[in-house]
């Protein structure tokens, strides 16, 4: 290693004087001209009234809490997912043994002719496979605008055709690029099947792997078929086809918009040499509804959300092109706000496991006198005017929760069977039950609106009425208005909905038994005297006829009054309720400055280191150089004098460090301790020179803004969410 050499001593460098030129323009300013100081120092201390950055003692019971309700609810999205595609899968797989049969009758089980580099039939052999020459293609309609929601569909597929006795390979449009060509898809088709890497990839092997297995279906699922290179996927649909007799493979295509696409994609006389089937899965709507109707209304005693809170994920999904992942990961952050924000979070991992009486209890790390008033905090209870409330009275309040949950969910669900008369998304009926407007609370508003708006099922102006009225107002009329056959079916489906809340079910079973009570009376023979239309029989038509409408109509805004309520009047509601959407668009969108800034004036927490954090946060000359500036800054305001911001920063790095701890062994080899040239206190160019560093750093962050004209010994600091 050079010495080091003295700087005083050394000439100056024309290129480090250049660099520090810019920013050397530390003299003192005039002291006629005094600096306004509007905001001398950022706030970092929590609020009262911002629960998520208070630090609670019970952080790990809050984490168990999130993981115990998370992995329940991300269970029941994949459970809801996969019964949703189902019936699709079902049908794929009769498809794919229909399609591999016909193959089977024509191929050839000679091992010999398999195994040669292409393989040759006779004239007879032509003739009878000749109109087999074509690949068995499903076109598997995603119907999604971002793949990153056919990722787990095309997976359970594989596991489906799998469980079937199928041998499945799924490539991705990764495989299909311009760079690696066909060999590199085959490549990693033997790779999946053969359970090995092969240098050099053929056909020839996975013919002979093949005629080694028990006849099997072979499927090659490509899952986005519109982001392969078009080329590559052209000349590997070629090479499939020679030997589609010796491997009967058999491929299964995603696509998100249309047939046109794959025509596209290849050439004419490629595509000719498919067999095309079509399948569908579900629209990203129908998808929406599932998941919201499994998480937030079937289990909407454990987490449920406020109207300001599902108008903007309902705006999320719609924003970006109906993506759920997208939805599904604004839900997560959504859970994860509340229960860091919420001091009564813990409860849900009991109500979780459906251990609702035992609700409050804390495992022994929160004490019942510490529970107690957190209960007594909750301002849904100060509204309620209870002064006390005994441990007692927590649980029955807790329990009515529950029970007040399941009636709403059970109406919400009684209202989107008829919604889907006209396809009304269970997402919007979700959004407007959660208004909290006195007339969303009050049936005889609703009946009333029903009867100024007369709304028959052969309105076409039913949009406008939507969005006036609302989509109950039209479910009272549309009841009203359904033939007995379908007014049958609805109350069917409404008995199967409502099992789990008696108060509904029982009353469902009556309407029920009207209605088979009309289907089993005896129909009249038609007499002569019926026969004429008299006006006293079209009179009794059309009384007699609605008498059943009327009565399930009635009952469907009985329940809309009874239950459908806003449920920040409901006591115990900030346990499951979450509705700041301030947070969860922040989460979202993202706040880079603000979380800069307070990282800088916060690094001891992230570095953890011993020097910074025995000082309380005040700046040390160990600390990071642009840390410490941003810390100083808090001493001068809006407008920083860069003369006095230098000398305080001079100041601190000046300071004289301390000297180790002379250890009680010396090394017995005096030879082998290396001294320390470096001197002790740095140059003024060195200390001008960090400093212009970092005064550079916080100008890139957005932090500081450099000097104007007007002013050139003054920077500006620039605060955000103060």
């Amino acid at each position: 290693m050079a010495p080091a050499v003295d700087p005083s001593s050394s000439p100056p460098l024309p290129t480090a004087e250049s660099n520090l030129q810019p920013f050397y323009i530390l003299h003192k300013a005039s002291p006629s001209k005094s600096a306004a100081k509007t905001r001398r120092r950022i706030d970092l201390s929590p609020k009262a009234s911002d629960g998520s950055t208070e630090i609670c003692d019970d952080g790990n019971l809050r984490l168990e809490t999130f993981k115990s309700l998370w992995s329940n609810t991300e269970s029941i999205i994949k459970d809801v997912l996969k019964n949703l595609n189902a019936n699709v899968f079902d049908e794929i797989d009769k498809w794919v043994h229909v399609s591999f049969d016909a193959i089977r009758a024509c191929r050839s089980s000679d091992f010999s002719t398999s195994t040669r580099p292409y393989p040759i039939m006779n004239n007879a052999s032509i003739a009878a496979v000749g109109a087999s020459r074509q690949i068995f293609t499903a076109l598997l309609f995603t119907k999604n605008m971002e793949f990153v929601d056919d990722i787990l569909t095309f997976a359970d597929l594989g596991v489906h055709l799998r469980s079937h006795g199928c041998c499945v390979a799924n490539l991705t449009s990764l495989d299909f690029s311009a760079k690696n060509g066909v060999g590199g898809c085959l490549k990693t088709l033997l790779r999946q099947l053969l359970m090995v890497s092969i240098d050099a990839p053929d056909m020839s092997i996975l013919a002979s792997w093949y005629t080694e297995q028990d006849e099997k279906p072979l499927v090659i699922i490509i899952e986005d078929v519109e982001r392969c290179c078009g080329s590559v996927l052209n000349d590997f649909i070629i090479m499939l086809r020679e030997w589609v007799i010796k491997v009967p493979i058999i491929l299964i295509l995603g696509v998100a918009t249309t047939v046109d696409a794959l025509k596209n994609i290849l050439s004419s006389n490629t595509y000719l040499d498919l067999s095309v089937c079509e399948f569908n899965l579900g629209t990203p709507a129908e998808r929406m509804d599932a998941v919201l109707e499994a998480v937030l209304l079937k289990n909407c005693e454990t987490f449920s959300v406020g109207k300001r809170v599902s108008t903007f994920l309902r705006n999320y999904f719609i924003r970006h092109d109906g993506t759920l992942t997208l939805f599904v990961r604004a839900l997560k952050i959504a859970m994860v706000q509340h229960i860091h924000a919420e001091p009564l979070s813990f409860t849900l991992r009991k109500l979780v496991d459906e251990e609702g009486a035992k609700g409050f209890e804390s495992d022994s790390i929160l004490s019942r006198e510490t529970v107690r008033k957190r209960v007594l905090d909750l301002p849904s209870l100060q509204r309620c005017c209870q002064p006390s409330a005994d441990y007692a009275d927590m649980l029955s309040g807790l329990s009515e929760l529950k029970r007040h949950c399941k009636l709403w969910s059970s109406t919400v669900m009684c209202l989107y069977e008829v919604g889907k008369y006209h396809k009304i998304t269970l997402l919007d009926l979700y959004c407007e039950t959660l208004e909290p407007e006195p007339r969303n609370s009050s049936a005889s508003d609703y009946t009333r609106l029903a009867k100024d708006n007369t709304i028959s099922s052969h309105n076409h102006h039913l949009v406008g009425c939507s969005q006036s009225e609302g989509y109950v107002v039209w479910a009272f009329q549309k009841v009203r208005d359904l033939p007995p056959v379908e007014l049958c079916k609805l109350l069917n489906r409404w008995e199967m909905l409502t099992r789990g809340t008696t108060e509904i079910h029982e009353k469902v079973k009556e309407l029920q038994s009207l209605t088979t009570c009309e289907e089993n009376r005896p129909k009249r023979e038609p007499t002569e005297s019926s026969r004429r239309p008299t006006a006293r029989n079209r009179i009794n038509e059309k009384t007699d006829k609605p008498t059943v409408n009327e009565k399930v109509a009635t009952f469907l805004q009985c329940i809309v009054r009874q239950y459908i309520q806003p449920i920040e009047s409901i006591p115990f509601n900030e346990i499951v309720f979450f509705n700041n959407v301030d947070k969860l668009q922040t989460a979202l969108v993202g706040d880079p400055r603000r979380r800069i800034q307070t990282d800088l004036l916060e690094s001891n927490k992230f570095l953890k280191c011993s020097c910074c954090s025995k000082n309380g946060g005040a700046p040390v000359p160990s600390m990071h150089n642009t840390s410490m500036m941003y810390s100083l800054a808090q001493e001068h305001g809006d407008l920083i004098n860069l003369s006095e911001w230098f000398h305080s920063f001079k100041a601190i790095v000046s300071q004289p460090t301390l000297p180790a701890k002379k250890r009680p062994r010396m090394s017995p080899s005096p030879r082998k301790r290396k001294e320390s040239n470096e001197p002790q206190n740095k140059s003024d160019a060195t200390i001008q020179a960090e400093f212009c560093r970092a005064v550079m750093e916080l100008q890139i962050t957005g932090l500081l803004r450099m000097p104007s004209k007007r002013r050139p010994d003054y920077v500006q600091r620039v605060a955000f969410g103060l």
